[in-house]
């Protein structure tokens, strides 16, 4: 008989599932992490994790939604302390810092990436493209910020900074001094 879990169990072995799965996704990427080693670190049976969640992949997809949705809480914060454009810059150095420590939320470009993607149900897929939306909206949706540029250009711009993180290892200077240097220099074109 399969043991039952109490409510606290289960919230711990979820967590516990989702810690594993980031910290081998940014590790080895989606293809290489295994579901028998996520329940080994999670201290679970492999039959427990369909308890759980349905697929490799509905762990996948609930772990890359709930890292946007840290990284937007965090922005979110320090732009309401800070209602200026200053404030944006300081919300996209934190975004910055939190895709440095998460390189699946920039290497969509890959062939693990298109892999996870391809194994994704549309449900799945339409919940991923909601958090990128409400993500890119974050910067153009502030009642007290105003943009000098066209919104287009400006998201064009943000994610622009952002994804010049795919190439930190190439920079001659530290990479995160890079994009804060682009970042002062930029928001006063972005922002009035």
């Amino acid at each position: 008989m399969a043991r039952s879990f109490t409510e606290r169990e289960k919230e711990n072995i979820k967590k516990g599932l989702q810690d594993a799965c980031k910290r081998s996704w940014t590790q080895y990427g989606y293809k290489k992490t295994s579901v028998d080693e996520l329940c080994r670190e999670a201290g679970i049976s492999k039959g427990a994790f369909y308890l759980f969640f349905e697929s490799k992949e509905a762990l996948f997809c609930e772990v890359l939604c709930s890292v946007q949705e840290q990284i937007r809480q965090v922005a979110s914060r320090a732009m309401e302390e800070q209602k200026d454009r200053y404030g944006a810059a300081k919300a996209l150095k934190l975004i910055y810092r939190e895709y440095d420590k998460n390189n699946f939320l920039y290497n969509s470009n890959t062939t693990d990436f298109t892999i996870f993607m391809n194994r994704l149900t549309e449900d799945q897929i339409k919940k991923i493209e909601a958090s990128n939306n409400v993500n890119q909206q974050l910067f153009l949706d502030q009642p007290y910020l105003k943009l000098k540029v066209d919104a287009d250009m400006a998201a064009s711009v943000i994610y622009s900074l952002i994804m010049n993180i795919k190439n930190k290892d190439i920079f001659p200077c530290n990479h995160t001094e890079t994009f804060d240097f682009m970042v002062d220099h930029l928001i006063d074109s972005l922002y009035e």
